[in-house]
């Protein structure tokens, strides 16, 4: 007998009311990404910043830079991307950090479009953490760096990297 209630109250907990456990869905708001079309800058890209909760804003400042001749994107202190129309150069970086006798350079993820690396003063604890990604958009070559005036976390890097994606036709 005392199985059988046993038997009974598990089954009551775990199948819940389906009314209540949908409530409390709908109650939970979802991370609001934010995102940038930057097709009225006239680059064929949109940027995925992430959750305006992580990034401490609600909007992002796009803006072109003349004299660099770059776009900028930055949204709060966690997020700071510079666009710049060019064909990029993996291995000529990759040949400059090693060269770098200032810097200790540590390549964290290389893939075929983008190189994420670690860099540090030897003399120092402060690292700083940096990204170049090269972006095919519609015929034309785009770089995508870290703003390398800021200074981001390897989640901050990771995200910003993967971060800009070209614009789907309509």
């Amino acid at each position: 007998m005392r199985a059988a209630i046993i038997s009974a109250f598990t089954i009551l907990v775990s199948c819940g009311n389906p009314s209540t456990d949908s409530t409390i869905k709908e109650q939970v708001p979802a991370p609001t990404s934010l995102a940038v079309d930057l097709a009225g800058s006239g680059f064929p890209l949109t940027v995925e910043l992430g959750d305006a909760a992580t990034l401490g804003v609600d909007s992002a400042q796009v803006k072109w830079n003349e004299e660099a001749g770059q776009l900028e994107v930055r949204a709060g202190e966690r997020f700071g991307i510079l666009i710049t129309e060019e064909p990029g150069d993996i291995p000529r970086l990759k040949a400059d950090l090693q060269r770098d006798q200032l810097r200790t350079s540590t390549i964290i993820e290389e893939k075929n479009d983008r190189l994420i690396w670690r860099s540090a003063f030897p003399d120092e604890e402060i690292v700083f953490v940096h990204f170049y990604r090269v972006v095919e958009a519609d015929g034309r070559m785009f770089v995508v760096q870290d703003d390398d005036h800021g200074r981001y976390s390897e989640a901050d890097v990771s995200r910003m990297a993967g971060a800009v994606r070209t614009k789907q036709p309509v």
